[in-house]
């Protein structure tokens, strides 16, 4: 089982929306026959078992093992990945492209970085597992506070300043075995958990009665 599968066709990727076929996905992190998965999430077998034909013919669960039973052969499917990222390929024409109009300041473009990054490592991946390679790659995640607006525009000067001395340095057009890499590199807040809602318990504002209020006196 892959640690993460990128989703590039279409049905498959409607396929693992559908509500019911994304509980036998989870489900079957674990493997598990049709009748195993009804008894769990309280489905008809017959249910079952037409989204798990459907989940198989598009790559998304295979076939464990086959048990004998009598005279019968049960078969245990498990899940092809134990997450699943859908690729923007799986949008054709809409989806997003960074060449349209590139701005370092937009979200929405850095947006559609993310959107190409997942659709070209993608790629990689389906292409790597089928020569099983690996994927050459690196990543780095870090998380940074800034004290105001005019640090983080001035972090993001200095990076842009270090980005493009380490590209100057390195890249090498005229390279005969060279292979072309894509760099990419944002910044943008984290979001924060919603407000909680003004009736929640767990909320500290929340107006709550005294603890030590008399219990009201009948007439």
């Amino acid at each position: 089982m892959l640690d993460v599968a990128v989703i590039e066709e279409p049905a498959a990727a409607e396929a693992s929306l559908d509500p019911m076929r994304a509980r036998l996905l989870a489900a079957l992190a674990e493997p598990g026959s049709a009748a195993a998965l009804a008894a769990r999430l309280g489905l008809p077998r017959q249910k079952v078992n037409y989204h798990l034909k459907e989940l198989e013919r598009h790559g998304l669960v295979e076939l464990a093992e086959e048990r004998r039973k009598g005279n019968m052969t049960e078969r245990v499917y498990r899940a092809t990945a134990a997450s699943y990222v859908i690729s923007p390929a799986a949008l054709a024409a809409v989806s997003p492209d960074p060449s349209r109009s590139p701005d370092q300041l937009s979200a929405r473009w850095l947006l559609a970085l993310g959107a190409r990054l997942v659709q070209e490592v993608g790629s990689l991946l389906t292409g790597a597992a089928r020569a099983r390679q690996r994927v050459a790659s690196f990543g780095i995640d870090a998380r940074i506070r800034f004290a105001s607006a005019a640090d983080r525009a001035a972090f993001a000067e200095e990076l842009s300043q270090a980005v493009a001395a380490l590209v100057s340095r390195y890249h090498d057009e005229s390279a005969p075995q060279g292979r072309d890499h894509r760099l990419v590199v944002g910044l943008h807040q984290i979001p924060t958990a919603p407000p909680p809602s003004p009736d929640d318990p767990d909320d500290p504002d929340t107006p709550r009665p005294p603890t030590d209020s008399p219990a009201p006196q009948e007439n």
